[in-house]
């Protein structure tokens, strides 16, 4: 079991998350099978170096979310990880962090740059006036329904990109910092200034112009990145 370690907590990091997503990296690491029983409690203390609560804790979360199984009398075993479980615990934040959120966002960013140009070069003009429609719909909506619209604009313009695997990814990605952190921070910026991000990315795609595309998208995602890591820094996203 060379791949779990003394623990080393960074501030604000929630310890029994912590001592999950070193589970987690565990159990997905090949070396233990769907069936196979993981060590006791104590022996994971130890393993650890942590204290018996915090991993009982963590165990019963992973068995929660259909990770893990707990047996009275008998042990805990792995359950395997299907993809509805994985999914999960990435919508939960326990295999992400303070660190994995940053790279998330990161990751997430170059993806809608990526997706932006491609949507440039191959939209047509039923997908140029889809997507202006979008773009009216966050001009006009309640505030209430912005949100929404603002993912509907880039959902949109993934479909556009023609690209399933991307667009798929960016579905799951903004998925997870929705509901993971801006539903617990709230609205992280103006609507006005949201919606103004917006405009240059809908007329690059108008004009077919994939450079622009990428270079408005980047200075909106940078924006927009921006924000949520000040979030993180403050503590306001657990």
């Amino acid at each position: 079991m060379s791949e779990l370690s003394k623990i080393t907590v960074e501030r604000r990091e929630p310890l029994a998350a912590e001592v999950s997503r070193r589970l987690i990296v565990y159990l997905t690491s090949g070396s233990v099978q769907p069936g196979d029983r993981i060590p006791s409690e104590r022996r994971l203390t130890e393993m650890l170096g942590v204290n018996r609560p915090t991993v009982r804790e963590a165990i019963k979360s992973l068995g929660f979310l259909g990770l893990l199984e707990i047996r009275q009398s008998s042990g805990t075993y792995f359950r395997g990880m299907d993809s509805d479980v994985l999914y999960r615990l990435f919508e939960l934040g326990l295999v992400l962090g303070e660190r994995g959120a940053k790279d998330m966002l990161q990751a997430r960013a170059e993806l809608e740059i990526t997706v932006a140009g491609l949507a440039a070069e191959a939209c047509d003009e039923a997908g140029v006036e889809l997507l202006r429609s979008r773009l009216t719909t966050m001009r006009e909506c309640s505030d209430t329904e912005f949100a929404e619209a603002d993912t509907a604009f880039h959902a949109t313009l993934a479909e556009l990109a023609g690209n399933s695997i991307l667009r798929d990814m960016l579905k799951g990605m903004r998925t997870m910092i929705q509901r993971g952190w801006v539903e617990r921070t709230g609205p992280i910026r103006p609507r006005e200034v949201a919606y103004a991000d917006h405009v240059p990315i809908f007329e690059a795609v108008e004009r077919g112009d994939a450079q622009a595309a990428r270079t408005a998208m980047t200075l909106h995602m940078q924006a927009a990145s921006r924000r949520l890591r000040e979030a993180l820094e403050q503590g306001t996203i657990d």
